[in-house]
């Protein structure tokens, strides 16, 4: 495989909660400057018509993303109504949660109970999401994350913000244009808490953590042909993978699982 599987801050127990939220909501900026809200709902839109799910379990939601947006897209775009939208996270953002659950509608809520992607089974109604959070598993625990979906015969859209096209050495040419990058977007966050201000000017902690975590998440994500690997001997005859790249600002990856419908 092209990937290398370096560490990021965000994917340790011990990294500070206001400090991932921070970062987590620094990431939603860059879906919104990217699009993604508007890429995933196109490639949901015909699941969810053909597997008549009414629920969307996103994993790994970190201060939401933008599975809120693409719900509304959906709905407003597609003509896709009546879908709710359950946001997961192994660590799961309690201030997020808070927000959405405290809502009167029903169409959105937060489990506050941590849910754990390599441990995940097909419990859990609904079509699976994971936007750009896929490279966070080594390949051995996103190969069996396949499969399980496979086998429960959940649909599911995989989608990175990348397209890991940088060549290897080069990988750490992103971390300074991301640090730099980092204090113009900081402005755009919502909701804006005073940690973001202190930690971004006074004391760039989050810079430096949110440049380093997107160039490793770079260089992490799953290529096509890493893909094809991962995917290698586990074709069912009830089970469809899609895979592609969309091109935009910057190219991105998709994967598509779809159980065939009769």
């Amino acid at each position: 495989m092209k990937r290398i599987h370096l560490f990021e801050f965000e994917d340790y127990a011990w990294f500070p909660g206001w400090l991932r939220r921070c970062m987590t909501r620094l990431i939603l900026v860059m879906h919104k400057l990217l699009g993604t809200s508007n890429k995933v709902a196109d490639l949901l839109a015909n699941v969810l018509r053909k597997s008549e799910s009414s629920t969307i379990l996103d994993l790994c939601s970190g201060s939401g993303g933008p599975m809120p947006d693409v719900l509304q897209i959906l709905r407003d775009k597609h003509g896709v109504p009546n879908i709710s939208l359950v946001l997961t996270d192994l660590y799961p953002d309690s201030k997020t949660a808070e927000f959405y659950n405290s809502q009167d509608s029903d169409n959105i809520n937060y489990l506050t109970t941590p849910v754990d992607v390599t441990q995940l089974d097909g419990q859990m109604d609904g079509l699976r999401t994971m936007v750009g959070s896929f490279h966070h598993l080594k390949p051995q625990e996103a190969r069996k994350l396949l499969i399980t979906f496979q086998e429960s015969a959940k649909p599911v859209c995989i989608f990175e913000v990348s397209d890991n096209s940088t060549p290897i050495a080069l990988w750490w040419i992103v971390f300074p244009i991301n640090l730099i990058m980092t204090f113009f977007i900081t402005p755009m966050v919502r909701p804006m808490s005073w940690q973001q201000l202190v930690f971004t000017y006074l004391i760039p902690i989050i810079p430096i953590c949110f440049a380093w975590d997107g160039a490793v998440s770079n260089v992490r994500t799953y290529t096509l042909n890493d893909l094809d690997e991962l995917l290698d001997g586990i074709d069912s005859d009830n089970y469809t993978w899609e895979k592609g790249v969309i091109e935009g600002k910057t190219n991105q990856i998709y994967l598509l699982g779809v159980p065939k419908y009769s």
